[in-house]
């Protein structure tokens, strides 16, 4: 399943985001605004529990969340969604793996992975803004899996097209959620419109 959350909220704050002129500042804080608002949707289908607790005014049964849940940021433009999201789930733990990717065959290079116990029973989000070719998330998936996750999720802000149909091929059973789905993939492997290499602008490296 894709889902675009293409709320006006977070179109607008992806609107500023793409723009060239936007400085890095700017450009995380959006970032940090979008993944809080795709939170919401994303743990739609989070199981609760009963819970008994107790009121100013009284004893009552109210829900709590069942399932740990795992943010697992692909190196380093993934850690751009990482604290929007913890901040609506502050006790979500966080797994790390490092992808870049080979510019001249756009294939993933693996280079770290620590992952926290428990990824069977969890809930796993991988977050990473771009969705361009597929590689790098379809790589770190394959990582998570071996270490026995089953419910999985792909977070990211902008995907391709090309992207998405690789995911869907190669993992039909984890769920994407997008705030946009541009255009195409440019010659050297770039969202277009997109904009741009995410994890420079995150960190100002560019």
């Amino acid at each position: 399943m894709v889902t675009i959350l293409d709320h006006p909220l977070i179109t607008h704050k992806l609107t500023n985001m793409r723009r060239a002129d936007t400085k890095t500042k700017d450009f995380r804080e959006n970032l940090d605004e979008i993944a809080s608002l795709m939170a919401y949707e994303i743990f739609r289908d989070l199981p609760t529990k009963d819970v008994k607790i107790t009121t100013p005014m009284g004893d009552c049964v109210s829900q709590e969340i069942a399932q740990e849940v795992v943010l697992i940021p692909i190196l380093r433009a993934g850690i751009g969604l990482l604290e929007g999201i913890r901040a609506l789930v502050p006790t979500a733990k966080v797994g790390f793996i490092g992808m870049y990717r080979n510019e001249e065959t756009l294939e993933p290079v693996e280079y770290f992975a620590k992952f926290p116990q428990g990824l069977e029973e969890s809930l796993n989000l991988v977050l990473d803004p771009m969705l361009a070719t597929g590689g790098s998330a379809i790589a770190a998936i394959n990582q998570i899996k071996k270490r026995g996750a089953k419910n999985i999720k792909l977070v990211c802000l902008v995907g391709a097209p090309e992207g998405v149909k690789a995911m869907q091929e190669a993992h039909p059973d984890v769920d994407i959620y997008l705030a946009a789905l541009d255009d195409h993939l440019n010659e050297i492997g770039y969202i277009v419109p997109g904009l741009g290499d995410a994890g420079d602008r995150i960190f100002g490296t560019k």
